[in-house]
């Protein structure tokens, strides 16, 4: 099968896995409506949160970065290994189909096709790539989200300044290819926060919360 083919292929499986709502699967199996229709109307961890159900968010923050990154190491395993030259740098074809795979595993999460492509932000969903490909970056990651979301509690800004450093990390630890893809998923993860980022600048944005609401 030709390469292209065959990363068109990771593209497109990496995009109908990462399509699959699992936080508004989980929310209406569980009788709690559904959840577009409280909160911010993200269907993401976060906002199962605020049903006051943390066993749903975090069973929605598993699958949710499950998805790109179950993506990304199919693709990596399945796809043969050889020389492949992007934007001048030079890598493997298998590397490039998980990178490819997982990335699109974001993008359906974010503009999932079942749900008319509104979905959630992706932020579970490329930690998830993220630690399939470089676990020790993924790692830095979460370090970063934990700190600023402990001491802020603003899950909001957590996420972007996790995706803002991501790529920073991926510069120095790892080949320049990750580097590329990481920084193109943090400017979307920035691009789906516009309106989060508005708040924060006006102290409107709301913080984390156990309680339900």
């Amino acid at each position: 099968m030709p390469i292209s083919l065959t990363l068109i292929l990771c593209a497109i499986g990496g995009y109908l896995l990462g399509s699959i709502p699992f936080g508004l699967v989980l929310t209406r199996m569980c009788g709690l409506g559904d959840i577009r229709k409280i909160g911010s109307g993200n269907i993401g961890a976060t906002n199962v949160l605020r049903t006051g159900r943390k066993d749903l968010a975090l069973l929605t923050v598993i699958l949710d970065a499950s998805k790109a990154g179950i993506a990304a190491f199919l693709a990596e395993k399945l796809v043969n290994t050889s020389d492949i030259s992007i934007l001048g740098i030079f890598t493997q074809t298998n590397i490039l189909a998980g990178l490819i795979a997982g990335t699109c595993g974001v993008l359906g999460h974010n503009f999932p096709i079942w749900l008319k492509f509104k979905g959630g932000k992706g932020v579970a969903s490329t930690f998830g790539f993220i630690l399939a490909t470089v676990p020790q970056i993924a790692i830095l990651a979460l370090i970063t989200w934990l700190t600023v979301a402990i001491i802020s509690r603003y899950s909001s800004l957590a996420a972007i300044t996790a995706s803002v450093l991501t790529p920073l990390y991926a510069f120095f630890l790892t080949e320049p290819i990750y580097c590329i893809f990481y920084t193109a998923i943090a400017a979307l993860v920035l691009y789906r926060h516009h309106a989060n980022i508005s708040r924060l600048l006006k102290g409107e944005e709301s913080k984390i919360s156990l309680k339900k609401k």
